[in-house]
């Protein structure tokens, strides 16, 4: 909470015209091509992240797809995540949120803002759909984030399991599959601390269609866990 509040205390005359404008974008998302959503959530993103005393530190941004259709699976460290990897990704991309982050202020503007979808994990059905409308949106070239653990670690740079059923939109959209490995986002919001602090993203090498055709969703998703913790394990201190 104290960094949050360091951004808002350094952006305290940009935050009014921020504020109205991620709402009004929210608000009129049909307005507005996806490029234009993006480049205002970069905006606020950058000037959120210059007033939290941070810096975003990319790696392998090449890897990144040249052509759209594809999803990136991170590890999840906290309510930073997303905000770190819009920093540094060039092209847009939306996300599938979990129903339990879709009310909090500011997040729920930028998911409005993406045309993010939300997942109710306990509703099998509405799961289930939300994994058909991504499948659709991907192959029509939409890229998507979803975090395959489903839910935050709470031991920071060590993720857990990673749910193969992450994976379904995916490879039923037969798309590329870009691991994703965040090294201490977790200490932006919930270690208390305003000291300066480097968050890295690495954009790993993506896993194409042909790689993981013949594989079971459960073996994709150790495959690209283990490529994110073995990113992990060489750039973090703890």
């Amino acid at each position: 909470m104290k960094r949050i509040l360091l951004m808002v205390l350094k952006n305290f005359f940009f935050v009014p015209y921020g504020w109205f404008k991620l709402c009004w974008y929210a608000s009129h998302v049909e307005k507005y091509t996806e490029e234009e959503r993006y480049k205002v959530l970069k905006l606020i993103d950058r000037r959120a992240i210059w007033g939290g005393n941070l810096q975003i530190e990319a790696h392998g941004v090449e890897n990144i797809p040249k052509e759209n259709g594809f999803m990136f699976f991170p590890n999840h460290q906290g309510l930073f995540d997303v905000l770190a990897i819009i920093h540094v990704c060039p092209v847009p991309f939306s996300v599938v949120a979990k129903k339990e982050v879709k009310d909090i202020p500011f997040l729920k503007q930028v998911f409005a803002c993406m045309k993010a979808y939300i997942i109710d994990r306990e509703d099998i059905k509405q799961s289930m759909q939300v994994i058909l409308n991504v499948t659709k949106e991907v192959k029509s070239g939409r890229n998507y984030l979803i975090f395959p653990e489903g839910t935050r670690s709470k031991n920071g740079n060590h993720p857990q399991e990673f749910k193969g059923g992450s994976f379904k939109a995916a490879t039923k959209s037969k798309c590329p599959i870009v691991p994703v490995a965040l090294v201490d986002s977790y200490k932006a919001f919930d270690t208390g601390s305003i000291e300066k602090l480097t968050v890295q993203v690495h954009f790993l090498p993506p896993l194409y269609y042909e790689e993981y055709k013949d594989m079971k969703t459960t073996e994709i998703a150790g495959e690209v866990k283990k490529r994110v913790e073995e990113t992990i394990r060489l750039y973090a201190n703890d």
